[in-house]
């Protein structure tokens, strides 16, 4: 019995989706979902690794990832090479030989942002890509004057969209402004490609160095 696809929602934290598996390397082999949360993304890149792990604090968030991977399942064939793992990342013991592919998306403000970061960029094996998909506070006047102007079609699209999602994920403000994670990123991953979102996002994408630097 083949594996059903999940029920269908959209946020815009799924917006960004998309973007984060055309950065899967070819042939990827180990990939890790920082804050996976209900388990979408990673269902997802199993599609791409042929082994994903997901990591996230919230036990209700992992109970239902377990469930639409068909973990325990009687009568649906589970995705073996699809796991979850509860604790905090920044303390988790975790494979010291390291991923291919690490991703995390609206998660890193509920942490340390340089020690996750780092944490991300030192897991990767050589070679290997790290997204990070963010939320952040204005800092400046052309950053808010960025976030008024796209208020309008922020709104819309959540209208036409449909925009919902699991209910439980824990939130939290961004303590960082846009342009002290886009400093502090570009410190810690050289040559780092920072993007800012229309709707209220930023990504950072890396790909680390296939040998490391003298």
């Amino acid at each position: 019995m083949p594996r059903p696809a999940p029920e269908p929602y959209w946020n815009t934290n799924v917006a960004r989706h998309r973007g984060i598996l055309r950065a899967v390397p070819e042939g990827c082999g180990d990939a890790l979902d920082v804050g996976c949360g209900d388990g979408l993304l990673a269902w997802k890149l199993a599609g791409r690794a042929q082994r994903v792990t997901g990591i996230d604090t919230s036990p209700e968030m992992l109970a239902r990832a377990r469930e639409l991977a068909g973990v325990g399942h009687p009568d649906l064939p589970g995705l073996p090479d699809l796991t979850f793992l509860e604790g905090d990342f920044l303390t988790a013991e975790l494979p010291a030989s390291g991923y291919d592919f690490v991703c995390s998306v609206t998660t890193i403000h509920h942490m340390d942002f340089e020690a996750a970061l780092t944490r991300m960029r030192d897991l990767l094996r050589p070679g290997g890509t790290l997204v990070v998909v963010g939320l952040a506070r204005d800092g400046s006047l052309a950053e808010r004057a960025a976030t008024i102007a796209a208020a309008p079609l922020v709104r819309t699209t959540k209208v036409l969209r449909r925009a919902g999602g699991p209910e439980g994920m824990p939130v939290a403000d961004p303590r960082m402004s846009y342009g002290q994670v886009r400093a502090a990123a570009r410190h810690l991953l050289p040559g780092m490609r920072y993007r800012r979102h229309v709707l209220r996002r930023y990504s950072l994408t890396w790909k680390k160095p296939d040998t490391p630097s003298t």
